[in-house]
């Protein structure tokens, strides 16, 4: 069950850079949404992290916050924000899934 709650944590994490990029992108009340939405999904994130980190590792919980994290936020820049999809940028983007999946597989919960 720790290991849901984590990737939620972690798709919330998405959550609020994506909003990030969306106020930036944006002005006026738009914009005071958008941070709005930032505000409720750290939050969300935040908790959701804290909770895991009861029972599971915290380097590795931390770890695996932050790679969903950064791994959903390169998608969504790419998808979203039309970011360049490079050769290297997929490479690297596959080497960290790899690393995440790796350490689920090596934690000891």
């Amino acid at each position: 069950m720790n290991w849901i709650l984590l990737i939620i944590a972690g798709l919330f994490e998405v959550g609020f850079a994506t909003c990030l990029g969306k106020a930036k992108e944006t002005t006026g009340m738009a914009s005071t949404l958008w941070m709005v939405g930032f505000f409720i999904a750290l939050s969300i994130s935040m908790t959701l992290l804290y909770k895991v980190t009861q029972t599971l590792p915290i380097g590795t919980a931390y770890a695996v916050w932050t790679g969903i994290g950064a791994v959903g936020t390169v998608l969504v820049g790419i998808f979203v924000f039309k970011e360049p999809a490079t050769f290297w940028r997929l490479f690297f983007l596959f080497t960290l899934i790899s690393s995440i999946v790796g350490l689920k597989f090596v934690s000891a919960h």
